[in-house]
């Protein structure tokens, strides 16, 4: 755990809203985008959700 939490403050990415995210985007998520969820992956998706708005 503390490996994950680790890597996400190292990726500049809030480490306690990380898996809170990726916890209630799982559900619904499709396997074949679960990579999606990876912390590295984190910034990108939120940039992109960013540029969008």
């Amino acid at each position: 755990m503390y490996a994950l939490f680790v890597t996400a403050k190292t990726n500049d990415i809030d480490p306690p809203a990380w898996p809170a995210d990726a916890l209630a985007r799982l559900p619904g998520m499709p396997l074949s985008r679960l990579h999606e969820l990876l912390r590295w992956h984190c910034k990108t998706r939120e940039a992109t959700t960013a540029a969008v708005t």
